[in-house]
């Protein structure tokens, strides 16, 4: 069967999440829209596998998809292999460490691909829930993301959750992306699709409120740089930025201990994954 022809692949990228993945797993196959549910199990260390097996999911490990490409790691990357992984024309991402997720999610994400052709990409906004009250934004989408969008991408200054990890979209625009390997993926995607296909071809819907784990401010401040280094990767492949030099790969965070303050260097991940479509194992695939 060539790829695209098997309607909507739900796919999750996870690692070690055995405690959530079952309950979204169940919840999507029972779908009559969803042809096929498939996790990207990106390295996990407990029984995401199995669990996701049990209920429903093929599984597949990042490591085996497209070994010949090369390392990587990284949400963008479990991402960028999905397309090769999945075979729908549609691709519905749904993050797996959801605890309150509902199939009408998948459903509203896809309504608006399924209803008029010229949509592209749809993205999935909400209230989020902090220890039981709601809460808007995260925190690096309110002190990083979008500060970053309206100064420089305003046209995408009316999405609500630019950087929520619940997205469908049309294989024939994600093949032609590249993805960053990291966490800049969400950000990317929406500049990458406002620039090839246009602010028309975007959608968004109301998925209620999102109930999942929250990180500590170590990892977000990581998070943060790796969505920075991906907006100023896109500046200077537009000639804005040429003036600033080479961008740093590290970032720098502080402990404080028994002795004082230690330094922790972390790496801001750079790497990208090519647009799928130039990759030639694909192409071999797509029509096989």
């Amino acid at each position: 069967m060539a790829i695209g022809a098997a309607g909507v692949s739900v796919c999750l990228p996870a690692r070690s999440e055995a405690a959530t993945i079952g309950a979204i797993v169940a919840e999507a196959v029972r779908l009559e829209l969803v042809s096929e549910v498939v996790v990207l199990d990106d390295g996990s260390t407990d029984d995401t596998a199995a669990v996701a097996r049990a209920a429903g999911a093929r599984v597949v490990s990042e490591a085996s998809v497209l070994p010949e490409t090369g390392p990587g790691s990284g949400k963008g990357n479990a991402m960028w292999k999905s397309l090769y992984a999945c075979n729908g024309d549609i691709i519905c991402w749904v993050d797996a460490d959801l605890r309150n997720f509902r199939g009408e999610y998948i459903e509203r994400l896809c309504a608006p691909l399924l209803a008029q052709p010229d949509t592209m990409f749809v993205k999935a906004f909400y209230t989020r829930s902090f220890e039981g009250a709601p809460t808007g934004g995260g925190r690096v989408t309110e002190l990083v993301a979008r500060p970053l969008l309206n100064l420089l991408w305003p046209q995408l200054s009316g999405l609500v959750q630019p950087l929520a990890g619940e997205y469908a979209a049309r294989r024939s625009l994600l093949e032609q992306l590249p993805f960053p390997c990291g966490y800049g993926v969400e950000l990317a995607l929406l500049v990458d699709t406002l620039d090839l296909v246009g602010l028309e071809a975007l959608a968004q819907v109301d998925l209620g409120v999102r109930v999942h784990r929250h990180h500590d401010e170590r990892r977000l401040g990581r998070m943060a740089a790796e969505i920075m280094r991906t907006a100023f990767d896109r500046l200077a492949r537009r000639g804005d930025l040429t003036d600033l030099g080479a961008l740093g790969d590290s970032l720098t965070q502080f402990d404080r201990g028994a002795t004082g303050f230690s330094s922790r260097s972390h790496s801001v991940l750079g790497l990208e994954r090519p647009p799928m479509a130039t990759v030639a194992e694909y192409a071999d695939r797509a029509w096989s």
